[in-house]
């Protein structure tokens, strides 16, 4: 988190020298004057192209260190080394061919011979010069500031002296009360000193919390032992020899041992004002918005500019500006117009955040309206800041409770306009959408990027339909037809326009299970029900479908960890083939590697089959090999080769534990303090294979440096001197969360033990497909609560929630080996079940010395309802065993390919047929379909999409603008015939739809009138 907040300085800016063309840098010699955060950001815009750069850099720093966090500072204090907070490494410095001079400060500019001369009297010339000089602590001007024991709070040596004055225990002082002074309090806090914090103006945090927020957070921060004193002038420091005490303005003394100066920067302009440079009345670099200064060949960034009047004392737009002016040296327009001073941060434990004008309802003639939330009691200050006619979120003020920061910043900066009854934003219906951000979109804005759908529409859908479920939004809107990554978004636009129309929100699994997927969990459980058709005898109606098939699939999964094949015709494709389907229908193979730790004897094995199958290979995020291409004839021949050379599946292809992503920890690491890659091992080789709502991803990291991003994961460790830290619930990708500490310094066992229990009471307790990120933020209590569950054992179940993950961790069997061992499942991975041929539609392209999938077209062609046609002869296609109970096969018919199904379970089993190919992107995979009934009709989920037809009438169930040939199917003496048209009506009534006719019809005609 940033730590200064924005210093206001207005004036008015001088005409500037500045050009506004793009600079020409080719050539030249580009000097940085100032390695720290700012600096050091500007250095890696500028390398982003690689090592070798038509300019050369030379970077000077005063401090004898390289660039460090200065964010963080307090957690020095908490036992982080200089080291663990240090950003730029010499040895990249040196790869990117840029000269690092630390600890030789500038201490002149010849802007006439374009020289800077530093402290060692060294002339370096120049055609760029950027100053990233940053800001330097105010000291007030008041006596006894150059004491012994007194310190200002700025670099790692202040720190250092602070930590060794502090050594000697007693009382400490900070005079400041903002956000750097708290931070200081928290560092003599954590020296064990007795802490006071000073602060002249009437409030803690005066420039981002209102009054009302400062009393809250002034109750809170005493709770924890801070005395605070606010209001108080000092008027000198004091003692003989070293500092004794404060004598502030109405006489009162305070004894103290050390004081620390958090008084607020003043930007470092000094350089630039002996070379000459326009600068601020009240202090810093005039630039313009290409932070160009009066001299145009001279640049300055960071909290030393002075752009538009106003110095920005926060870290994220000095970077901003450092992106910027960098863009603009290599050769592009960009251009710094500001940047947004909202800021969430935790001090001595309390969150505070502001954002927008949080006190327009204070200025003077404004008639801004607020809301305002106050729980003394639990430390809670809320206040929303609105336009007058209540439409529009200004600003506002959150302590002791941040969590609505990211919703309500989403909703101040793109507009949206607020609920009638304006604290359903903090709480209800508003501040629940859409995992929390949905009250940030309007009606224009884009929820389904796939179909263009945007959320009115969405919404008008729902109300003009009269829509219940999310399977009606599909097929009135088509959103969440595509990827489908907007079905979690398109659900809670569901619930929320339910709950806003006052009809009842439904929450059943889909419409043949009456009942949550907790509900079904225990049902499972407790009725100790081991198959789908069971569960749907005795607990639901109709024939299932693609939603709860693979729901129940999990869940058997996760409570008995049978093997997945055992109810493969209701498992979703990639479960059924072991492997991820992608684009054309092939699959990718994804080989476990614990840790990421790998030999060299493995590693040729994986090139040799890759180089076999000519497979495309690609290294994941999670430090495995992705081996891409497959076709699923030849799975099981890949999986041999790699089960013998000892490799296990890596269930890159279930809603599974993924893998554990580790740093080399202290094996290798200089700064490593606990093995991390063998911790990364034993938690892999634990939960590998464990099935859940959702996958799950871990990782490790050795120490607080954090290479592994154990933060983002859905749990991860990180390791500190005295054993480990467990961190719950975080999530990457589209909506990140940073998750939660939730256990420190804990040793292996209990660390294991925590996450068995977090484990299992996350599968049993999430909805289907939800992430322990969104799982955590719909649970009552929050982290809180969870801690309480499976630290404290508040519900008394973590001895079952062990006994449980135990049971499933003594059942693991690789699946890939199981598949390998017997030829019978291996039969029944082909594409055709009557040939062992592969798919003759897949296509290729080369693409950078590999094979890659063929483009889909770039507009699926739609294909009107199918009517039945003369002609149709019966045509023997398989034999009846061929075609598993409650699933589906692709069979070869000439030049044909038929998908063929067998909804058993239906009363009588009945057996459909249609077209194997899939109408939305081409590809031959309807055969590997899910079965299901919507109502009473009876249908197939495309494993691609999801996208649905009706087995009857070939109609697009979810999508009508796609639909499919049907045709009638009897089964004759324990064999299959499908009736299928001459080859020339066919193409007639299809319309020539698809690629090469109906899936490549091309001899249709032959043999079905033969």
């Amino acid at each position: 988190m940033n730590r200064a907040s924005k210093v206001a300085v207005p004036t008015s800016t001088p005409q500037l020298a500045a050009e506004e063309s793009a600079v020409d840098v080719t050539g030249k010699r580009i000097i940085v004057v100032g390695h720290g955060m700012v600096g050091h950001r500007f250095c890696e815009e500028m390398a982003a192209g690689g090592s070798r750069q038509p300019f050369r850099i030379t970077c000077f720093g005063e401090e004898r260190r390289t660039a460090y966090d200065r964010v963080p500072l307090s957690d020095f204090f908490a036992g982080k080394s200089a080291a663990d907070l240090q950003l730029a490494d010499p040895d990249w410095y040196a790869a990117q061919a840029i000269e690092l001079c630390v600890g030789e400060r500038v201490v002149g500019i010849d802007r006439g011979n374009r020289t800077v001369v530093t402290d060692r009297d060294r002339q370096v010339s120049y055609d760029i010069l950027v100053l990233a000089t940053g800001s330097a602590p105010f000291v007030p001007p008041i006596p006894g500031t150059d004491l012994p024991g007194v310190f200002v709070y700025r670099t790692i040596e202040d720190l250092e002296a602070i930590q060794a004055w502090g050594r000697r225990g007693g009382r400490a002082a900070v005079i400041g009360g903002g956000l750097l002074g708290l931070e200081a309090a928290k560092a003599a806090l954590d020296l064990g000193l007795e802490t006071h914090v000073i602060e002249a103006a009437p409030r803690l945090m005066p420039r981002q919390v209102d009054t009302g927020g400062g009393q809250v957070l002034r109750a809170a921060i005493e709770r924890l032992g801070v005395r605070v004193r606010v209001g108080a002038q000092t008027e000198a420091i004091f003692g003989e020899g070293s500092v004794a005490g404060l004598r502030f303005r109405d006489g009162e003394e305070l004894a103290v041992d050390i004081v620390i100066i958090s008084a607020g920067i003043r930007p470092r302009d000094e350089l630039a004002r002996s070379a000459g440079l326009v600068i601020g009345e009240r202090g810093g670099i005039v630039v313009d918005p290409t932070l160009a200064t009066s001299d145009p060949h001279i640049f300055c960034i960071g909290e030393s500019a002075l752009v538009n009047g106003m110095i920005y004392g926060l870290v994220a737009p000095g970077y901003d500006m450092a992106r910027a002016l960098a863009a603009r040296l290599r050769g592009g327009d960009s251009v710094f117009s500001g940047a947004d001073l909202s800021a969430k941060l935790k001090l001595l434990g309390v969150e505070v955040a502001s954002f927008g004008d949080a006190f327009a309802d204070e200025t003077a003639g404004s008639e801004a309206r607020r809301v305002v939330f106050e729980d003394r009691a639990a430390g809670v200050y809320q206040k929303l800041v609105t336009s007058t006619d209540g439409r529009r979120l200004l600003g506002g003020v959150l302590v002791g409770d941040a969590s609505a920061y990211t919703r309500l910043l989403a909703l101040l900066r793109t507009g949206a306009e607020l609920p009638e009854r304006l604290h359903e934003v903090l709480f209800g219906a508003a501040a629940a959408d859409a995992n929390g951000s949905l009250a940030a979109f309007d009606d224009e804005a884009q929820i389904c990027s796939c179909n263009q759908v945007s959320k009115g529409a969405i919404c008008s859908a729902i109300r003009d339909q009269q829509l219940t479920t999310v399977g009606g939004i599909k097929a009135c809107t088509r959103a969440g037809t595509g990827c489908g990554g907007c079905v979690p978004f398109v659900a809670k636009i569901l619930e929320c326009e339910l709950a806003a129309s006052g009809r009842q929100v439904n929450r059943n699994l889909c419409e043949h299970f009456a009942y949550t997927r907790q509900e079904l969990f225990q049902i499972v459980k407790l009725g100790r029900i081991v198959s789908f058709d069971e569960l749907l005898a005795g607990h639901g109606q109709g024939g299932g479908c693609e939603v709860c098939r693979p729901a129940v699939a999990s869940i058997l999964a996760s409570s008995w960890n049978d093997f997945v094949l055992k109810h493969a015709t209701i498992q979703d494709t990639n479960d059924r083939f072991l492997a991820n389907i992608q684009r054309g229908g092939t699959y990718s193979v994804i080989p476990r590697i614990p840790g990421g730790e790998i030999t060299p004897e493995k590693l040729m094995v994986i090139a040799d089959v890759a180089r076999r199958y000519d497979l495309y290979c690609k290294i994941t995020g999670g430090q495995r090999i992705d081996l891409l291409g497959a076709r699923v004839d030849q799975l099981p021949a890949i999986w041999e080769e790699l089960v013998n050379a000892g490799f296990e599946s890596g269930h890159a292809y279930g809603k599974a534990m993924r893998t554990v992503k580790s740093c080399v920890g202290s094996t290798w690491c200089r700064f490593g303090v606990q093995d991390s890659t063998a911790l990364a091992i034993r938690i892999e080789e634990r939960y590998r294979g464990i099935r859940a709502p959702h996958k799950l991803k871990s990782a490790v990291s050795g120490c607080i440096r954090e290479c592994a991003e154990a933060q983002s994961k859905d749990f991860g460790v990180i390791a500190t001197e005295k054993g480990w830290n467990l961190y719950l619930c975080g999530n990457g990708g589209s909506q990140p969360r940073h998750a939660d500490l939730v256990a420190s310094d804990v040793d292996e066992e209990t660390l294991i033990r925590l996450i068995d229990r977090f484990l299992m009471y996350y599968i049993h307790t999430a909805n289907p497909l939800e992430r322990t990120a969104r799982w955590l933020e719909r649970l009552d209590g929050g982290i809180e609560y969870l801690k309480s569950v499976i630290v404290d054992d508040r519900l008394g179940i973590c001895e079952r929630l062990e006994y449980d993950m135990q049971l499933l961790v003594d059942a693991y069997e690789c699946e890939w080996a199981a598949v390998v061992r017997d030829p019978q499942r291996q039969a029944a991975f082909r594409h055709f079940a009557n040939s062992p041929e592969p798919d003759p539609q897949l296509a290729f392209v080369r693409e950078r010395g590999q094979r890659r999938p063929e483009d889909w077209p770039q507009s699926p062609a739609t294909t009107p309802p199918l009517v039945a046609v003369e002609g149709q002869t019966w045509v023997r296609v398989a034999n009846a065993a061929d075609v598993p109970r409650d699933g589906g096969v692709t069979i070869r018919c000439g030049g044909a390919q038929i998908a063929v199904y067998h909804f058993a379970s239906r009363n009588p089993g009945v057996w459909y047929a249609c077209q194997a190919m899939c109408p939305h992107r081409g590809d031959m995979v309807l055969g590997r379909g899910l079965l299901g009934t919507q109502g009473d009709e009876p249908k197939v989920a495309c494993p691609m999409h999801k996208k649905t037809f009706s087995l009857l009438s070939g109609v697009g169930l979810s999508d009508p603008q796609f639909s499919v040939q049907t045709f009638p199917v009897e089964v004759r003496d324990g064999e299959v015939y499908v009736a299928l048209p001459p080859f020339d009506q066919l193409m007639t009534a299809n319309n020539d739809t698809c690629r090469g006719g109906l899936c490549g019809v091309e001899g249709l005609a032959t043999e079905a009138n033969a």
